[in-house]
């Protein structure tokens, strides 16, 4: 049986990175509940077409019906290792998936909670720089634009814009790390460290 691990951290914290390793040296699938549910709505199956009412009138779609759909999902990878980066977002969504996950004879094997200060997470995020012409983005310390090239700020990158969001990330989420940690699931990496360094963490509770 596959393992099940969940990612828990904010923007910027280099989950993305993270999880592109864990596919490419280990074969993790990474899921997420966007793409899962546009996935269903495309196949129309009976899920999805529920799912598509609530879509179409920007209204959220309920825990059952995502749980359902990740459910169909997880029957459809059978044994392979998952990774799940922004879900859950609520104890009530914890909770159901863990009952459905011991339905189906299965459990989170481990929640990797990526601790990374917030003054980290606004510098690498403010600092970042996208090429309206070829897309590519930049950092103005990590990785900066060559000087005839011209960059935008993303909205999204403003320093009052992250944060927000990181307050609405921090009060999301300590309630599920109360939750998880209760369990003994989360693991904790010190996500200021180099990508390297933290893979090594990673690496080593997997």
């Amino acid at each position: 049986m596959g393992k099940i691990i969940i990612f828990l951290g904010p923007p910027g914290a280099g989950k993305g990175t993270q999880a592109e390793r864990l596919i490419k040296d280990f074969g993790f699938i990474q899921l997420s509940t966007g793409d899962i549910l546009r996935e269903a709505v495309r196949n129309g199956t009976e899920l999805g077409k529920k799912a598509k009412q609530y879509m179409e009138t920007g209204q959220l779609v309920p825990d059952d019906i995502i749980i359902g759909i990740i459910k169909d999902k997880l029957n459809e990878l059978k044994d392979e290792n998952i990774i799940f980066d922004g879900f859950p977002r609520t104890i009530p969504q914890a909770k159901a998936f863990d009952e459905m996950l011991v339905k189906e004879g299965k459990e989170v094997d481990k929640v990797i909670l990526f601790d990374v200060d917030d003054e980290e997470i606004i510098n690498r995020l403010s600092g970042r720089r996208i090429a309206p012409k070829t897309g590519k983005t930049y950092h103005i310390i990590y990785n900066p634009p060559p000087p005839d090239i011209e960059v935008i700020q993303r909205e999204d990158d403003k320093e009052e814009v992250i944060k927000k969001r990181l307050e609405v990330y921090h009060t999301q989420t300590k309630p599920l790390v109360d939750y998880y940690k209760k369990k003994g699931k989360l693991v904790v990496v010190n996500a200021n460290n180099p990508p390297n360094d933290v893979y090594n963490q990673i690496k080593e509770v997997l």
